[in-house]
């Protein structure tokens, strides 16, 4: 049978119902939202550098700056200590190698120089003097010497006739053998004398030997003291263009001072800088190009600097090519340094911030849209990098900054 319900109980059912249905439609709808994707960012299209991915023959290259510098560069330093008199010729002048650039004065210089000169007299004078006092001393001792085989010869041939008087009856023993004694002594006196004589003559030899080095040894510091004194005559010593003269008149310098700088402007190389993390490639000989603002020039890398300063390397760069005109020392221009070619590869514009040989994400664009694609990157040159994966040529990508929507994987290209 029916049960009858009352109507307050009917309006408590419909009202839990109610309040049933709408948590329910509530539930479903934070299910659905938390289901939709966030809006993408729109992004103005003409602030976006997009490129399209490549597949060709790949070009490694990296890009330094620098300045050109002379190849045969000459800093003339000063040789004693001086005071500057006057400056002859201003820097940007051409100059010989006998060009007077600097005067320069030392009375204390020039008075050494003086006595150098003088010593070199007094030394040459003491050796003259010894040699004729040894001479001297030689030839009296070849005198006794001839004296005595003068004795010696008339002792032997007494002795002899006494021998043959004694063999005829004519002389006695004694008178023999006294004669034979005499010349047997004079024989040791001038044997002893003969050795003497060598003797004198190997120790003069000697003596003369030291005065003689003494006489060098004054002439080399004389040379010396004539060069420092020359050398207050600062000259070019070499063709070219004086760059810079780092003193002033009245200045006082102390030996080894740079007074200034000569260069032949005919030949220069580029000198930039690499920086550390590229320079690793970077290897003797390779082929480069030079970009003076003026017009661009073959180059070859001849010289990579063994150290590090300040996170880059210093490498040196021979041009080939002629320079074009209003090349000159200190201009500053770009280098663009080869360092290998790979015959086919895919590649495309290198984005900002992507290293070599690693992993990220680019955004590639379908129309007006772009969706963020998984990448592996491969080598890199200064303005491109290789694709290993996740690309395909034709794909046009974003290749500018785009960090600030890297929490977002789509974007609306307007």
């Amino acid at each position: 049978m029916d049960i009858t319900r009352s109507p307050e109980k009917n309006k408590k059912y419909r009202r839990y119902a109610g309040i049933g249905a709408i948590v329910l439609a509530l539930i479903v709808a934070t299910v659905a939202f938390g289901r939709l994707e966030p809006a993408a960012p729109a992004v103005e299209r003409n602030t976006l550098v997009i490129d399209e991915v490549k597949s060709g023959p790949f070009t490694r290259a990296i890009r330094a700056t620098g300045t050109l510098v002379p190849e045969n560069i000459r800093w003339i330093a000063a040789a004693t200590d001086a005071r500057v008199e006057r400056i002859v010729v201003q820097p940007g002048t051409a100059v010989t190698a006998d060009t007077v650039i600097i005067e320069l004065s030392d009375p204390q210089q020039q008075q050494s120089a003086s006595d150098a000169s003088w010593q070199v007299r007094a030394a040459e004078g003491a050796y003259e003097a010894a040699r004729a006092e040894l001479q001297s001393e030689l030839l009296d001792r070849e005198a006794a010497a001839a004296s005595l085989r003068a004795e010696h010869e008339q002792a032997r041939l007494r002795a002899k006739a006494d021998a043959d008087l004694e063999k005829a009856g004519l002389a006695a023993s004694i008178t023999r053998q006294l004669s034979q004694s005499a010349a047997d002594e004079l024989a040791r006196r001038v044997e002893i004398e003969e050795r003497r004589v060598k003797t004198i003559a190997t120790s003069q030899r000697a003596r003369l030997a030291t005065l003689q080095a003494q006489v060098e040894q004054a002439r080399a510091m004389n040379d010396l003291r004539q060069q420092q004194t020359a050398s207050l005559q600062v000259r070019a010593g070499i063709d070219g263009v004086l760059q810079q003269v780092g003193v002033q008149a009245g200045q006082r310098v102390a030996a080894g001072t740079n007074l200034a700088r000569v260069a032949e402007p005919s030949r220069l190389k580029a000198e930039v800088r690499v920086a550390e993390v590229q320079a690793k490639d970077v290897i003797l000989g390779q082929e480069a190009t030079i970009d003076t603002r003026n017009g661009i020039v073959k180059a070859r890398v001849a010289r990579v600097d063994p150290a590090v300063s300040n996170g880059t390397v210093v490498v040196d760069l021979t041009i080939v090519d002629p320079l074009p005109q209003g090349a000159r020392p200190d201009l500053t221009v770009d280098a663009t340094i080869e360092l290998d070619r790979v015959p086919r590869a895919v590649f495309v514009a290198r984005p900002v911030s992507v290293q070599e040989m690693s992993s990220g994400s680019l955004f590639r664009v379908k129309g007006d849209k772009a969706e963020r694609v998984k990448v592996e990157f491969g080598r890199a040159s200064s303005e491109a990098i290789e694709i290993r994966r996740g690309l395909q040529p034709g794909d046009q990508v974003i290749v500018s900054d785009t960090s600030t929507y890297e929490r977002s994987d789509r974007l609306e290209i307007k």
